[in-house]
């Protein structure tokens, strides 16, 4: 039995699959938490990628390995290899106003022709732009910009600071892949090449691609030319893992390394998502994405034009609010989970015409930031528990519907959705997704796609071909449409804001 190993370094934590490379049955399985926060120290997921291994019995018998990792967390070195300062993660904010700047400069269509993308703060076109104007001191001693699964990528090869890695910071020997290159907004899904311009543009100074050669690279040495990681195709590889770069590990003579991913793109590789699936996670945020044959870009900037993994691309939608509306719901009646779902299910659809938009934490889709969740519908009649229970559960879905409408006009074919995530385990979340979706709903098993589709992408380039492992169903809703639910919730949604309390 070959085994192959999936790493998933998410913003929570980081898990390690380890799974027979011809069936995809997982063997084992380790897991680390991260720290909390949107500005991290990369060496603390270095750490917790450590312990994780240590946790999944290490990689003695395991003959290849990639990572899949949180997307556009801007990731700064200099030119000794050291990190510069905390990395921003996908969900800090505070490049928003660089990311409006951006677009007003360029304009936001040409923006989506050139790279599938409308910058908003998430991505790593906004945090390089902040931190050239908010930081001019760090900017100076950029030499290089990579992202979470590049970096983890690099010091797996042993390469990293001059002071700790016997080979030096090789800057030039930074790599990356597709999909986690087209979530940089500097990248370009339909031509598979960096916008130079565009990024220099930015950060204010140019940039190569690593595979140019390390004669442009070394350009960096005062502060001139930025290295950015060389794009990896789908299916090859990005070396081999250093046994110096994991010295407290028992690992094997030779373990070849995939390319990597960024999560969602891992996520899909793992569901083994065909056209016409679309995928709906409800994590802490909420993405819902499809694989498709030709790159699509939206200039409003609600639809992300990314790449996937396998050589196609991944058009996405993100909310900021998920899994967490259920939490606070919970705790405001007084119960946990499961309790929800009982009180939710005692209501009938449309919740006795209560609805609640759940911006509890702004909202990215729509675009939203700085807006709160409101409840609307309210009576003496309508106000009771098990309405304000399955408002919860319907306002974080049409929450979720409204991206896959927007996924749909931008020419993705939708047959059916599939759900993933911890929520999705709730019942009341799987009876009133079959309400709330159009179009039928299948439920795989839990499990950690995101380190699964890694673990596929390592297999994929030991072998030399893609494969197929099978993803187990657990549930298929009856589908049983309610249209009272998205009306209701479109009519909240459309309320003019003088109509709602201010800070909505």
């Amino acid at each position: 039995m070959t085994l192959v190993a999936g790493v998933d370094s998410s913003t929570q934590s980081c898990k390690v699959e380890i799974v027979d490379s011809n069936t995809g049955t997982r063997v084992r399985s380790g897991r680390a938490p991260h720290a909390e926060g949107t500005d991290i120290d990369p060496e603390l997921w270095w750490q917790a990628l450590q312990l994780a291994i240590e946790d999944a019995g290490g990689l003695a018998d395991v003959s290849a390995l990639s990572v899949g990792a949180q997307q556009h967390g801007m990731v700064l070195l200099d030119d000794a290899g050291q990190v510069i300062r905390p990395a921003l993660l996908w969900n800090d904010t505070r490049s928003a106003a660089a990311a409006t700047a951006l677009t007003c400069q360029v304009g936001a269509a040409e923006l989506a022709r050139r790279t599938g993308l409308v910058p908003v703060a998430s991505f790593t076109i906004s945090k390089v732009r902040w931190v050239r104007d908010a930081e001019p001191e760090n900017a100076a001693r950029v030499a290089a910009v990579a992202l979470p699964h590049d970096w983890l990528t690099w010091r797996l090869r042993g390469f990293g600071p001059a002071a700790t890695s016997h080979l030096g910071p090789a800057l030039e020997e930074l790599t990356t892949d597709r999909s986690d290159a087209s979530g940089t907004g500097y990248w370009n899904p339909a031509t598979g090449q960096y916008d130079l311009n565009l990024f220099e543009l930015a950060f204010g100074r140019p940039a190569v691609e690593a595979s140019t050669g390390p004669t442009a690279c070394r350009d960096t040495a005062h502060g001139s030319t930025v290295i950015l990681p060389r794009v990896l195709q789908a299916g090859t590889s990005a070396g081999t893992i250093s046994a110096d770069a994991l010295p407290q590990a028992e690992i094997g003579a030779r373990i070849v390394l995939g390319a990597g991913a960024g999560d969602n793109a891992a996520a899909a590789l793992g569901l083994g998502a065909r056209r016409g699936d679309v995928i709906v996670s409800v994590g802490t945020s909420g993405t819902v994405f499809a694989v498709t044959d030709t790159p699509c870009s939206d200039e409003t900037g609600t639809v992300a034009g990314f790449a996937d993994a396998s050589g196609l691309f991944l058009p996405l939608v993100a909310t900021l609010n998920a899994a967490r509306v259920l939490s606070t719901v919970a705790g405001l009646l007084g119960v946990d989970h499961d309790g929800l779902a009982e009180l939710a299910l005692q209501a009938p659809p449309g919740a006795g015409g209560v609805v609640i938009l759940p911006y509890f934490e702004g909202e990215r889709t729509p675009n939203l930031p700085d807006a709160t969740a409101s409840f609307h519908g309210l009576s003496i009649a309508s106000t009771t528990r098990s309405n304000v229970a399955r408002a919860a559960v319907e306002g974080m879905l049409c929450g979720l519907v409204e991206g896959l409408d927007a996924v749909r006009s931008v020419g993705v074919e939708a047959k059916q959705v599939i759900l993933i995530g911890g929520a999705i385990q709730n019942a009341a979340v799987q009876t009133i997704a079959a309400q709330v979706f159009d179009i039928p709903v299948t439920i795989p098993a839990p499990g950690e796609y995101v380190a699964r589709g890694a673990a596929l992408q390592a297999a994929w380039t030991l072998a030399g071909s893609a494969q197929r492992w099978p993803v187990d169903t657990v549930a298929v809703p009856e589908s049983s449409f309610c249209p009272v639910i998205r009306k209701q919730y479109r009519a909240a949604s459309t309320i003019p804001a003088t109509a709602r309390p201010e800070s909505s």
